[in-house]
């Protein structure tokens, strides 16, 4: 089995902090996602996160005029140059400082940086030019008191504004002009959030973090501006070729002083008051000055339901003339300038909006939320979501994949279970009936209905088809679930207590409760029942007794076998093969056993391989506490040859049972604004006092109250607790098609794919097998010997090439014509094929005959994770086809609906007509 694997996606999370942007076409939407970026495709409603990670995470972003390259830069302040060309980050910049702003200019020159009290500008890379110049700096613009806050660019990109904490907009000019130096414009009490120019005029709009809006009229218009030109310098005396200078030149000179000298004295005599005043006037109204229009209040509806709402983002479009202003309390308005008529006033939650953007055309309004994770794409003429995700607001901890590998369900710390569809990277249906922390997540064998565990006492199952909550499994006595598990038949769920040492049993079609096993003396952690259709065995560990168990419950009821363990239990899951079951313990080791004999046929020591950092507040170093970490979750691979394991670390690794040696291990992240990420740590916190993380901090609030940071707390919380998450893995699973396998970590829903096109993999290749071989044998007509070259090559797009070009009434001919050893090649390439082409139905004729000529081959369990595959994609084209058939269907009927209801009025309207005449006849 390969393991290629490489990071394909991040779901659970769409949006974090930081700046939202809309793409240059207006479809997509830019979301930074921790330390990744996330582009969310809105035409074709996909999602998909860009191969770039940062070491924390990105709170500014912009992308260029063109929608080539985009800056994204993180907290610490490093930039990185993204090509959305090739998905790759090619340069990276540090600015040493936090950066609160970037913006390119409208012509794509230049990109300026609010650093601090400045704003620093650079020349923009053009990639389509060539004309690749990272960073190199233009200007640098200082004048605010405090620290700039947001910036903006003029239409010709001549000038830029910018507002700070100090309350006041600074204008800069690019170039130098002559009626212009430097333009300061107070009027607000607050720090300044955003700053717009119009359309085609330097007239500025200004809005504060109180609400305030300041509409500023430009005294000059575009073409009224002159550019400053240096005064000539004084003339040399020029020199002879001898080098003696000439007398006539130096009487002309010292005659043009003379006349220059008396000029100035006769203008200092004559100025007079009205003199002086007229040309102060006429070199004023040269100069580009501002004047205040108006002055308006946009908080006076938030506040009427929250006094403390506060302006946090806002947004304007200049050719429609549309601002959008979103408040903490969760709500957002739509005016229109520069009457500032109200258009529009919703609520999408009570907290805080983070973010807003508009698209280029103006129709569509993106908002982000940190706090919720929550991003809304409205289209605010027709009022209606264009998307609306949202992740879990605290982290996920459990995962389980659908058979097909098509779906993924999540249930999370805040009581609340997602369906995530593995495609299109977007959830597609929320549970929130549980009233507290979901332990466990299950999905049906027949991909009809998913079961979720909490910590609330109950065990619920949904409907997939009608998406509810149909079945509640309770105990006679309240116990906080800790972990589920569900038979091959889907007919009996078991749920094990976490406060009450118990299992108890449930029929998923009555509802009722049929067993309570009793037997273990500690919480119980982790249930399994053997994947054979023909057994209903069920193992069990507890961390309290460190026993394995082994139950029998359907036949014998609480007869059990117990296995005695190193250390506390934390998982178990049984071999896709039913024969062998293998269990995570406390002490850092995976130990497996026989289900026949129970006797231990291997073990694992894999704590070393963990290599758990160091947090932030830890006394003890990362070695030392690496003793307590272990792993907590497992997960075979589909042939059973490997286990795949993740726990307290950064890293997941996969290991060979038979060898018992490590394969791979993978970094899940490198975001170090998770804490436990590094093993030593920064000597910058170390002083002569200690640790500063150690140290104790306060934030101050509005009103002079103090908030306390409470030791120990670990999960996520509504009100003003903050701390730094530990990276860790809490759940992890092979996809059953084995191209994939997904973790629940801190950091999201992160899929790991295993991509075949970007390793070349031949397959008893000789020596004359080549391309130009191949392709002269498929000109000659052999089409069974052209395809098993192309198969022997393995090189994708020439078996497409090979498979396409041949014709439909040989298809039977060339398969049966083919050595079995090709089969599975050739079934594997159609089952993936089968999801991105558009030839549907060819590829089910190769199909069709493949399974009914050489379907006899194909009983090995090693040959599952290619039906799976084939299922999953014939699913997915199943739905699509039946989507597109019934808006056809009712689009059609509308139409034969409109034509009878025409002919009915005309028909009514010549009876009308008719009657009337007769009447005049009469």
């Amino acid at each position: 089995m390969k393991f290629a694997y490489k990071f394909s996606n991040l779901l659970g999370t769409v949006y974090r902090k930081g700046d939202i942007i809309f793409s240059s076409d207006g479809t997509s939407v830019i979301s930074p996602v921790g330390n990744r970026i996330t582009i969310f495709d809105l035409k074709n409603n996909k999602s998909t996160t860009l191969p770039v990670e940062s070491r924390f995470n990105f709170n500014a972003i912009d992308l260029s005029p063109n929608g080539t390259v985009l800056i994204a830069i993180n907290e610490e302040g490093e930039a990185h140059i993204i090509s959305l060309i090739s998905k790759m980050s090619i340069y990276k910049h540090r600015f040493k400082r936090p950066i609160k702003c970037i913006k390119f200019s409208n012509d794509g020159k230049y990109f300026a940086v609010c650093k601090e009290n400045r704003v620093f500008i650079f020349k923009a890379p053009c990639l389509e030019t060539g004309d690749f110049s990272p960073f190199v700096m233009e200007r640098i613009f200082s004048g605010p008191m405090d620290d700039t806050t947001i910036l903006c660019w003029s239409f010709d990109s001549k000038f830029i504004a910018v507002g700070s904490k100090d309350t006041t907009t600074k204008l800069y000019s690019l170039a130098k002009l002559k009626n212009f130096k430097q333009c300061s414009l107070g009027g607000h009490s607050e720090e300044i959030v955003a700053c717009f120019f119009e359309k085609s005029s330097y007239d500025l709009t200004t809005v504060s973090r109180n609400g305030h809006l300041c509409i500023w009229e430009c005294s000059l218009e575009p073409q009224d501006l002159t550019l400053y030109e240096p005064p000539p310098l004084k003339r040399e005396k020029q020199k002879l070729d001898s080098g003696s200078e000439s007398e006539d030149d130096v009487d002309l000179e010292k005659a043009i002083e003379k006349i220059d000298k008396q000029r100035k004295q006769w203008e200092c005599r004559v100025n007079s008051s009205s003199f002086s005043k007229s040309m102060r006037d006429q070199d004023n109204e040269n100069k580009l000055a501002y004047k205040r229009l108006a002055r308006h209040y946009l908080a006076d509806e938030p506040r009427k339901c929250d006094k403390s709402a506060i302006l946090t983002a806002a947004a304007y479009h200049a050719k429609t003339r549309i601002l959008v202003s979103g408040f903490s309390n969760g709500s957002f308005f739509l005016h229109e300038m520069p009457e500032v008529n109200l258009i529009h006033s919703l609520s999408i939650s009570n907290q805080c909006i983070s973010t807003i953007a508009l698209n280029v055309t103006g129709d569509l309004i993106a908002l982000g939320c940190a706090k919720l994770g929550q991003l809304l794409v409205w289209e605010w003429q027709s009022e209606t979501y264009a998307m609306k995700q949202q992740g879990h607001s605290t982290c996920m901890n459990s995962l389980a994949y659908s058979p097909d590998g098509q779906y993924i369900i999540t249930g999370g710390d805040d009581g609340k279970v997602k369906l995530w569809n593995t495609l299109s990277g977007f959830c597609t249906v929320t549970f929130s009936e549980h009233t507290s922390s979901i332990s466990h997540v299950l999905f049906s064998h027949n991909r009809k209905f998913i079961v979720s565990a909490s910590l609330d006492g109950t065990a619920r199952a949904y409907d997939l088809a009608r998406y509810r909550n149909f079945k509640t499994f309770t105990s006679p006595r309240p116990v906080q679930f800790s972990c589920l598990a569900l038979d091959s038949s889907d007919e009996f769920l078991a749920a094990g207590g976490q406060d009450v040492f118990d299992i108890y049993l449930w029929s998923v079609k009555l509802g009722t409760l049929l067993e309570i096993l009793t037997g273990h003396e500690g919480p119980v952690s982790s249930l399994s029942f053997n994947p054979s259709p023909a057994s209903t065995a069920l193992a069990s560990v507890s961390w309290g007794d460190k026993t394995l168990k082994l139950w029998n419950a359907i036949e014998s009821g609480s007869t059990h076998e117990t296995i005695q363990l190193t250390a506390d239990g934390l998982c178990v899951v049984y071999k896709p093969s039913g024969d062998e079951v293998a269990v995570a313990t406390l002490d850092g080791q995976i130990s497996f056993f026989d289900c026949k004999t129970s006797n231990q046929t291997g073990s694992i020591e894999g704590r070393k391989d963990l290599t758990s950092g160091r947090a932030e507040t830890d006394l003890i170093t990362a070695k030392k506490s690496l003793k307590g970490k272990a792993f907590t979750s497992l997960c075979y691979t589909a042939d059973g040859s490997c286990i795949l394991a993740g726990g307290h670390s950064k890293n997941i690794c996969i290991y060979n049972i038979k060898e018992s040696v490590l394969i791979k291990k993978f970094e899940i992240t490198q975001n170090h604004s998770f804490d436990a990420v590094d093993d030593f740590i920064n000597r910058r916190k170390i002083t002569d006092f200690g640790n500063l993380a150690l140290v104790e901090e306060r934030e101050e609030r509005e009103g002079g109250h103090v908030a306390l940071r409470l030791p120990g707390v670990k999960s996520g919380d509504m009100t003003s607790r903050n701390i730094k998450p530990e990276i860790r893995v809490y759940s992890l699973q092979f996809s059953p098609t084995g191209q994939a396998w997904a973790a629940a970590t801190t950091e999201g829903l992160l899929i790991y794919s295993l991509d075949v096109a970007l390793v070349f993999d031949p397959f008893q290749l000789e020596l004359g097998i080549t391309i130009s071989s191949v392709v002269e044998v498929l000109e000659t007509g052999e089409y069974a010997k052209a395809l098993m070259m192309a198969l022997r090559l393995n090189e994708k797009d020439l078996i497409r090439n090979v498979i396409e070009r041949i014709p439909c009434e040989d298809v039977e001919l060339t398969v049966a014509t083919l050595s079995h050893l090709y089969i599975d090649k050739l079934l594997m390439f159609t089952a993936v094929e089968f999801e991105r082409s558009r030839h549907i139905h060819f590829y089910l004729i190769w199909i069709e005959i493949i399974l009914t000529k050489s379907g006899h081959f194909i009983n090995s369990p090693f040959q599952l994770p290619i039906l799976l595959t084939l299922k999953k994609n014939m699913q997915q084209k199943y739905d699509d086809l039946g989507r597109i058939c019934d808006f056809n269907q009712y689009t059609m009927s509308f139409i034969r609906n409109r034509a009878k209801l025409k002919v009915q009025v005309k028909k009514s309207n010549a009876e009308s007509d008719g009657s009337g005449d007769d009447m005049m006849v009469d």
